[in-house]
Formats: C-alpha cells, sequence, structure tokens
C-alpha cells in the first residue's frame, strides 16, 4: 500500500476517534477538536516525527499565551477605543517573532497557529475566560500532536515499501 494511501485510511480513522473524543468526554473541559486538527496539522507542517511534535507543542503553546495575553492587553487598553484589540495584536505578534531568535521558539508559523487557537477560543464567546481558554488550548494542541504521531507511526506500518526496480 503506498504510504497516501497509509496515511489517508491512518489519519480518517483517528480523525473518528478524535472528534468523538472531543466531541464527546473532553467537552466538558473546554477541549477543541478544531484547535486539535490545527495542531495536527502543524504536526506534519513541521516536519512530523519527535522534532515535529516537540516544534508544534512548543511553538503552538507559546502562540497561545501570547495569544491569551493579547486579548488580555486589549481589555487593558480600552481607552483606545477601536485601536486597542489591533494594538494589542501588533504587540503580540511582535513579542513572536522577536521570541524566533531562541531556536526553540523559530517556528513562526507554528506559534501563529496557537495564537490563533487561544484568540479564536477566547473571541467565541463561550462562558470561558481568557486565562480559562489557555489550559484547554494547550491540551487540545497536545492532543492534536500526539494524533499526528499516531497516525504517522500507524501509516508507517500500514505502508510498504515500492518494490525495487530491475537494475540492467
Amino acid at each position: 500500500m503506498s504510504m497516501l494511501i497509509a496515511l489517508a485510511i491512518s489519519i480518517g480513522v483517528l480523525a473518528v476517534v478524535a472528534t468523538w473524543l472531543f466531541l464527546g468526554p473532553l467537552a466538558a473541559f473546554h477541549m477543541q477538536i478544531w484547535q486539535a486538527f490545527i495542531a495536527w496539522g502543524c504536526y506534519y507542517h513541521c516536519g512530523g516525527k519527535t522534532e515535529g511534535a516537540t516544534k508544534t507543542i512548543v511553538n503552538m503553546s507559546f502562540g497561545a499565551l501570547i495569544g491569551t495575553l493579547s486579548v488580555l492587553l486589549a481589555g487593558q487598553l480600552g481607552g483606545l477605543g477601536a485601536l486597542a484589540a489591533p494594538v494589542a495584536v501588533g504587540i503580540g505578534v511582535a513579542v513572536m517573532v522577536l521570541a524566533a531568535h531562541l531556536p526553540v521558539l523559530s517556528t513562526i508559523p507554528a506559534a501563529v497557529y496557537g495564537f490563533a487557537s487561544a484568540a479564536g477560543l477566547i473571541l467565541l464567546g463561550k462562558d470561558i475566560t481568557p486565562m480559562g481558554a489557555l489550559l484547554p488550548t494547550i491540551g487540545s494542541i497536545i492532543l492534536g500532536a500526539a494524533f499526528g504521531w499516531v497516525s504517522e507511526m500507524v501509516a508507517g506500518k500500514l505502508a510498504k515499501p515500492a518494490p525495487a526496480t530491475a537494475r540492467t
């Protein structure tokens, strides 16, 4: 079986499991399937394997923290009126980019995914405070990266190497 087919099967079956978990048992904890799917995609975007999982979890979690703090800062900048949120987001994004000087925080797209995941959950207004959104977001990120790792591992076991071509 080709790796593409193996990934389709692995990711498809695990997406069923993940969706059931997030919409069922984990829903009470404000865990979000959409955040996990973002992390799952980020896992592959970051190259997969242990390094991809580490980059995803660390950088998305950092971005989620900065996104949460940006929402809180926007509340403190209320005197700026309609500019409060844009200024807070600009400061947050600048911090994320400057932090990329540290090798562990150098995957800026993953940080942006985390920022958007936390801010998105807060802005949905699902009766959750900004700080109350941070832990469920990070939990969803960790589980999403874990599902990415498992899907890659299972696909690797399902895939058969391509037949060797005869050399003359």
